[in-house]
């Protein structure tokens, strides 16, 4: 793993009580006048309006901890960074970038130990289906894993991903508008996420199993919270009646979707943080371990609130407006955690 040297943003972590943990899908974060996706680029008026928006949601999140996806360049999201009178200043963590497209960061008020990236899948998540073998072995996006020091005696892990999303992967050569053709590129890039999803459980596993400490993983995972690829990362939950030891075992690499957690408080479920042909989609998720869960014994902390940051999101189906570029088109979440003692 690389070492991180202190910034002078920290939060005083010796008496640190409670802490909040977002993730933010930048929307393609680039340097102006720099060409993404083979034509597209800001201009320096567009860049800056977008720096400045990207600013002000920090400012509004108010995370001790974020997780971003769809950073092309580190140097832009310090400038987002710096923009924010809340993390200025703070230490920022880059996966290594992919060669096809953005990667993920962290940014933190809290003293990061260390982190590495991870692209190549561990050879437990390699797929075949009936002998024969699936040639996936890379995540399309470097998956980062961070370990934070929360307060004296205390650290956590936390894990930003980013998952193939659901648009086909269609060959150049093909009818973009054929039923059969498209229905394939779908299922192309169901196998590529639902292949990403295994090895990150695989990732997870490895940090989660027979370890004293929280875990949190979160990111844009591209997926409904009940679907089957999000569903592999968080582990099935054990069955009730199972022998408790056996249940155990499995709580201890299970991850629960915060989203989850705060609808058991309340009434209302206004969980949405994309929209896509009118349809209100939770795509961008936090998953945290038992140690962060009020029912468990044994926590050190829980899950009191989280919040969605979607008001600029806009349904294009009934309205002419849309989401600027220099905005995000996706919503941020932002989970409170507080610790025991």
């Amino acid at each position: 793993m690389t070492q991180v040297k202190p910034c002078h943003c920290l939060i005083t972590h010796m008496h640190l009580s409670n802490f909040r943990v977002g993730t933010f899908n930048l929307y393609n974060l680039v340097l102006p006048n720099t060409v993404y996706y083979d034509r597209q680029k800001y201009s320096v008026q567009d860049y800056n309006r977008k720096v400045r928006w990207l600013g002000g949601q920090l400012d509004r999140m108010q995370a001790d901890i974020i997780g971003f996806q769809e950073l092309f360049h580190p140097p832009a999201l310090e400038a987002v960074v710096n923009q924010s009178d809340y993390l200025k200043g703070c230490k920022i963590a880059a996966a290594q970038p992919s060669e096809t497209g953005p990667g993920v960061a962290i940014a933190s008020r809290l003293p990061i130990l260390e982190y590495h990236s991870i692209e190549d899948f561990p050879e437990a998540a390699w797929l075949d289906i009936e002998e024969a073998e699936i040639p996936l072995r890379k995540f399309s996006r470097p998956v980062l894993l961070a370990r934070l020091l929360l307060r004296e005696g205390l650290e956590c892990m936390v894990l930003v991903a980013h998952l193939k999303s659901k648009r086909p992967i269609l060959p150049e050569d093909v009818d973009r508008q054929d039923p059969v053709e498209l229905a394939k590129g779908q299922a192309r890039a169901l196998i590529r996420r639902a292949a990403e999803a295994t090895a990150l459980r695989a990732v997870l596993m490895e940090v989660l199993q027979d370890r004293n400490f929280p875990v949190i993983a979160l990111g844009d995972l591209n997926d409904n919270g009940m679907a089957v690829t999000t569903q592999m990362i968080a582990g099935e939950p054990p069955w009730y009646k199972q022998p408790l030891e056996q249940r155990k075992k499995v709580w201890d690499v299970h991850l629960y979707q915060v989203k989850d957690i705060q609808a058991r408080l309340g009434y209302g479920d206004f969980y949405y943080t994309h929209l896509h042909n009118g349809h209100h989609e939770a795509l961008d998720h936090i998953l945290v371990s038992q140690e962060f869960v009020a029912q468990y014994p044994n926590r050190i902390g829980r899950v009191s609130y989280v919040s969605v940051f979607n008001d600029h999101l806009v349904d294009e189906t009934i309205s002419r407006q849309g989401v600027a570029k220099w905005q995000s088109d996706h919503g941020q979440v932002v989970a409170a955690i507080e610790l025991e003692g």
